[in-house]
């Protein structure tokens, strides 16, 4: 029976605790970067941007087509990204064409 007033003690430090807490909220800085320009860009800015910032994109290295279509089917399959199907080609090219590695043919 000496586990029920520890309990009851537990409970209500986190009634306390969660009571004086009060709401919190997160500021995140304003986005400063932008895509590079291309036939594309558009439809980059209106699906990527909802998941994270443009850095992400900008930082990654040189890569080929195949890297950008995973890239895309990871954001579309895993991370539940908006992209419609249809749109991803498009923006795969995007990608592509600005970030990947010149030439890389489609498939």
């Amino acid at each position: 029976m000496k586990t029920r007033p520890a309990l009851l003690l537990s409970t209500l430090a986190v009634l306390v605790t969660t009571a004086l807490a009060g709401e919190v909220t997160i500021q995140l800085p304003t986005e400063t970067a932008t895509l590079r320009p291309g036939k594309g860009v558009e439809l980059a800015q209106a699906n990527c941007f909802t998941c994270h910032s443009v850095d992400y994109i900008k930082t990654q290295p040189p890569m080929p087509r195949k890297f950008w279509e995973g890239e895309v089917k990871k954001m579309r399959e895993k991370y539940g990204a908006p992209t419609p199907e249809e749109a991803a080609p498009t923006l795969v090219d995007y990608l592509t064409s600005t970030y990947g590695i010149p030439n890389t043919k489609k498939p």
